[in-house]
């Protein structure tokens, strides 16, 4: 085929491969996409879940699934001695620890961990903040999200006394001896114990996902370009 003096002389070698190349990426860029619905989706029925009321944490064993992001309640007391603090936790540019400590659940051996809220740590890294913990029975509000709590982890040992700079559920358990529901709430009630709890809630995540199809679907567009571009040479008189 000749148009003003250029001819598309398309090689069938190459046809085939910017094909095969071309339909991967857009398989990729349309895997993204349907991952990007996903998580707007679960991002949506979280939502819904955030505004029903409360409800009450028991102490049979639950599914993190059926309680992750409600709005939950609890009656119980505290057990200060396995509190434990999150290290390098940031607020208004601070450094300072994450407290939780966990509450049995009535007069049961099930126990559930409580985000108490943010301290700023003191220049003297050996001394802890103290922590004023109730020794009545209390009720608990709060959020309820994953009791792991991973950020970067250079050693299976990064533990030191009560600083610990993850929270691995299954570790904590081996360390305790306590059972323990494999939800953490995140503490709304307001106390008056010196503690922040100004919580963050993560995003779906979709826009990332959104990207990357943005950029298979722009590598697939380049490989035709370049593919039309090198089949395409100018006639001589």
């Amino acid at each position: 085929m000749t148009i003003l003096g250029w001819r598309f002389t398309p090689r069938l070698w190459s046809t085939i491969a910017a094909a095969v190349v071309i339909v991967i990426m857009v398989q990729l860029g349309n895997w993204q996409l349907s991952r990007a619905r996903e998580k707007e989706s679960r991002q949506e029925q979280l939502d819904l879940r955030s505004r029903e009321p409360a409800v009450a944490l028991s102490a049979v064993p639950v599914k993190l699934e059926d309680f992750q992001y409600r709005r939950v309640e609890v009656r119980g007391k505290y057990v200060p001695e396995h509190t434990i603090y999150l290290d390098n936790k940031i607020y208004k540019g601070l450094v300072g620890y994450n407290v939780i400590t966990p509450l049995r659940i009535g007069t049961s051996s099930m126990h559930v961990l409580v985000n108490r809220g943010w301290i700023v740590s003191d220049r003297d890294r050996s001394k802890l903040p103290q922590i004023a913990t109730p020794d009545d029975p209390v009720v608990v509000s709060g959020v309820a999200t994953t009791a792991n709590q991973k950020t970067l982890e250079l050693s299976t040992e990064m533990i030191a006394g009560q600083v610990w700079e993850n929270l691995d559920l299954e570790r904590y358990r081996s360390a305790t001896g306590l059972a323990v529901q494999p939800v953490m709430i995140l503490q709304t009630d307001d106390v008056k114990d010196g503690l922040v709890r100004e919580w963050v809630r993560p995003g779906s995540g979709s826009g990332k996902n959104t990207g990357y199809a943005f950029q298979w679907f722009a590598m697939a567009l380049a490989v035709l370009i370049i593919y039309l571009v090198l089949s395409v040479k100018q006639e001589r008189s």
